[in-house]
């Protein structure tokens, strides 16, 4: 057993013994960030898509799906390879598909017998999916992606000539499931009120692409929106099949700026050691900078800024306007946030402290693991994730 760090036996909560930086998942918070989105689901009367880029791990996806062969969402072919390789059959690659890696989708589908779609918006993509299907011989079931918001890409839903073309190409070789959408606008917002109606936009706009398709007599079987915001603020989704949404299994500070979640929901944090201090600036020196933290500042435009991270005690309590105020490689430089009365508080060399991040998906993107904390607060085992594409 590893020695103390900060007068606390390591074998207390078994912290001690880890190396840092690591990532710590609480066990108790996943489990409760889960069951409330699911309630939230179950009340529309949907089907349920988890998106599994957040996790990027078999174990947390297996408390997340509806059942051990998915339906979920991944963002990457890596992702579709690890989770169809441990069971996970119905998936959806939710990023517009390059021809390249049609092959590698083929691959994915007929080794792991698994029902991958993918996702396009434009006439090349479908004419390049169409002729791979015909050739393989293997009906690619593909979502036409549609922009709600103007956040990213996908096709307008009032592009009805658009929508058409891509349909009927698809059509002519591949299967067209259906449409799907992603308010990424929706994560610039905090107050309830306009994220429910960005939650309706998204609904209407996908509802107006569905029409498009089905009334020139392309099937649309699937309609399918997605976001953590929209998903915990929509008012109904009437018309809408399945919801897809991911960051909020762990929850961060941006989707508590948003108001997606509460600080206290947060279960992802990054274990760091305190290793020096600059008294002269106000500083603490940490061993977790932006490699560990990543270099996501999603919080700077919100109402309250949190740095890198927002800085915890050993026991995952806040302290006090404590955040990661700069981050160099492997340091993390904490300072009390301007402007506070709060008073910084006295960190040993040796201490422990744990710290939120600001974009869960980032940060959890640094690491090979997670450290799983029990409902004590206890170390009690490591669940691998995987990165990469």
């Amino acid at each position: 057993m590893a020695a103390a760090k900060d007068g606390l036996d390591a074998g207390a909560d078994g912290l001690g013994a880890l190396q840092t930086p690591c990532l710590l998942l609480d066990e108790a918070k996943l489990a409760a960030n889960l069951s409330g989105m699911r309630a939230q689901v179950e009340r529309h009367g949907v089907a349920f898509r988890p998106h599994l880029k957040t996790a990027k791990s078999i174990d947390v996806a297996l408390m997340a799906m509806t059942g051990p062969g998915g339906p979920a969402t991944v963002s990457t072919l890596k992702e579709a390879e690890y989770f169809a390789e441990r069971g996970v059959r119905d998936l959806t690659y939710a990023v517009g598909i390059a021809p390249h890696k049609l092959d590698r989708v083929g691959t994915i589908r007929r080794r792991f017998g698994a029902d991958l779609a993918v996702i396009l918006d434009s006439l090349a993509q479908a004419e390049a999916v169409s002729e791979w299907s015909r050739r393989t011989g293997d009906r690619l079931p593909v979502f036409i992606e549609v922009d709600p918001d103007g956040h990213r890409s996908g096709v307008k839903p009032g592009d009805a000539d658009l929508l058409r073309g891509i349909g009927q190409r698809v059509a002519a070789g591949a299967e067209l499931r259906g449409v799907l959408l992603h308010a990424g606008e929706s994560y610039g917002l905090s107050d309830p009120e306009a994220l429910a109606e960005a939650a309706e936009g998204e609904r209407a706009a996908a509802l107006q692409a569905a029409e498009t398709l089905m009334a020139a007599g392309l099937p649309c079987p699937v309609v399918s929106v997605g976001s953590t915001p929209t998903a915990s603020h929509a008012r109904h989704l009437d018309g809408i099949t399945e919801v897809r949404a991911g960051v909020y299994m762990f929850g961060d500070l941006v989707q508590a700026g948003i108001g997606s979640c509460a600080v206290g929901d947060i279960a992802v944090s990054v274990l760091a050691s305190v290793i020096g201090h600059r008294p002269d600036k106000g500083w603490i020196i940490t061993d977790a900078g932006w490699m560990a933290m990543s270099r996501d500042r999603g919080t700077a435009a919100q109402a309250v800024d949190q740095g890198y991270g927002l800085v915890c005690d050993r026991a995952g309590k806040p302290y006090d306007d404590l955040i990661v105020a700069q981050a160099n490689q492997e340091h993390g430089v904490l300072a009390l946030r301007q402007g506070s009365g709060a008073q910084r508080p006295d960190l040993p060399v040796g201490t422990l402290v744990r710290i939120l991040p600001n974009h869960a998906c980032a940060t959890a993107a640094q690491y090979h693991c997670y450290h799983v904390l029990d409902r004590d607060g206890r170390a009690a085992a490591v669940w691998p994730r995987i990165n990469g594409w």
